[in-house]
């Protein structure tokens, strides 16, 4: 088992959620029940599932879960990519979290071949 508040990917990933939060009161409120309640919870996936691997009893299901916590992260990154393109958001909100969402998923690769 891992300390989660000790794992950098962790850390990240909560400040990503955040900032994803954020952004979604930007969107349009018509978007609530649709895209920004899908967005929110991709965005909540990437940590819960960096923690609940962390808490598992082996590497290999920890493994399993930053598996699962990096497609959430590509999720998003569509998600968010998505709604550049419809001008719900400027690109300008946008990049910085599509940068910090590819580190993540750097990370996670890294983190899953250290294993």
């Amino acid at each position: 088992m891992h300390k989660i508040e000790d794992l950098k990917i962790w850390q990240k990933a909560m400040n990503l959620t955040k900032s994803v939060y954020k952004i979604c009161a930007e969107l349009p409120s018509d978007e609530r029940f649709g895209l920004i309640s899908q967005i929110k919870r991709c965005a909540v996936s990437i940590p819960s599932n960096i923690a609940e691997g962390a808490g598992r009893n082996s590497q290999k299901e920890f493994a399993h879960f930053l598996s699962i916590a990096n497609g959430s992260s590509y999720e998003l990154q569509t998600q968010l990519i998505l709604s550049m393109e419809l001008e719900l958001i400027s690109e300008d909100k946008i990049k910085p979290i599509l940068k910090d969402i590819i580190e993540i998923q750097k990370m996670n690769y890294g983190f899953q071949k250290s294993l």
